[in-house]
């Protein structure tokens, strides 16, 4: 089952999230908690997050946020995590969340979905092209982190 995550799950999407920065090696980044997590998603309420759950258990998540496109004049959706527990890979879950994602981002004049993906990851680069989506060969993103921005000169 798809559905809208609720402040009940944040501590379940947390601990998904960390197993999601295990695999992709980025755990050393972490710095969130469950509660950090709640207060973005339901007080903040600048993301949202829909998870997938099996037996009362939740084995994924989909996290987005809205984005906006210049050259289109248009609202996008960016797409920040799709994670699915590996022993339920396969099982089309990851489909099922991205599939909810493009009709949400279609019921909302969404002008493009746009995610990344770590270059070394080509099972989900694969999976993502099955769907039809495509690498964009000439962008790499840029990132001032917190650091950053406290040396960021203006």
């Amino acid at each position: 089952m798809i559905r809208p995550a609720q402040r009940s799950d944040c501590a379940a999407v947390w601990g998904l999230i960390v197993r999601l920065a295990e695999y992709e090696r980025l755990d050393h980044l972490l710095a969130g908690s469950p509660e950090a997590l709640e207060k973005a998603l339901f007080d903040d309420r600048c993301c949202e997050a829909l998870v997938a759950e099996e037996d009362g258990a939740i084995v994924g998540y989909a996290l987005f946020y809205p984005t906006f496109s210049t050259f289109l004049a248009r609202p996008g959706l960016w797409l920040e995590d799709l994670f699915v527990v590996p022993e339920r890979r396969g099982a089309g879950i990851g489909k099922a969340l991205l599939s909810e994602v493009v009709r949400i981002a279609k019921a909302r004049g969404a002008g493009r979905l746009e995610w990344s993906v770590l270059d070394w990851n080509e099972p989900a680069i694969r999976f993502y092209e099955s769907l039809g989506a495509r690498l964009v060969p000439d962008w790499r993103f840029c990132r001032l982190d917190a650091e950053g921005l406290d040396r960021f000169v203006c």
